[in-house]
């Protein structure tokens, strides 16, 4: 945690367009389990199953725990999603499977709160995000899956830049089931796309 400390909450919170991003901390769970535990029904569809403890208190302290060492051995980085006006959490977004060496990429993964899906949060944080990961961790390529009937997650990626590279058939467990996935990917060289405010 002393490593972390140091390396990884130097250039945090990632700032965006009335957004914030940081890490998880233990004062965060009352308002992350309320959060997740309201919008149950609606994340069910896109997630893996969650584990019967998912969101109990120990649970969260592992979590959190486990974030912290993955940031600062440069294998993950997990933030929460902060609405700016009110510092409500309003959502997740992560930075997996960090690969060095000649590949300089990692694996963006997010989720949205019902309450605050459809306004524009998740796509403002996923651009804070995406540059923060380019100019600050370093990477080169950004990947992203989504399942095929997902239209919200594919327009938000392809708002932000995203594009669709490929289709992998039972990519990921997702609510229990072998699912497969259109498979995107973002550049540090792509060109950042000049759009109309939208919800996503």
């Amino acid at each position: 945690m002393a490593i972390f400390s140091v390396i990884g909450r130097r250039d945090l919170p990632i700032r965006g367009e009335g957004v914030y991003l940081r890490a998880s901390e233990m004062r965060d769970y009352a308002e992350w389990a309320e959060v997740r535990e309201k919008s149950r029904s609606f994340l069910t569809p896109w997630e893996p199953l969650w584990p019967i403890d998912d969101l109990t208190r120990a649970s969260f302290r592992y979590r959190v725990r486990r974030h912290a060492e993955e940031m600062a051995r440069d294998e993950a980085y997990s933030f929460f999603i902060f609405r700016e006006e009110d510092g409500v959490l309003i959502g997740g977004l992560s930075f997996g499977h960090v690969r060095r060496g000649v590949s300089q990429a990692a694996t963006l993964g997010y989720w949205m709160g019902e309450p605050y899906a459809g306004k524009g949060y998740m796509t403002r944080a996923v651009r804070a995000a995406c540059a923060y990961a380019f100019e600050k961790r370093g990477f080169h390529r950004i990947e992203a899956a989504c399942l095929p009937n997902n239209e919200p997650s594919k327009r938000l990626l392809e708002r932000v830049g995203f594009k669709q590279e490929g289709y992998a058939r039972s990519y990921l467990n997702i609510n229990g089931q072998w699912r497969d996935h259109l498979l995107y990917a973002l550049l540090e060289t792509d060109p950042v796309p000049i759009n109309p405010p939208s919800a996503a």
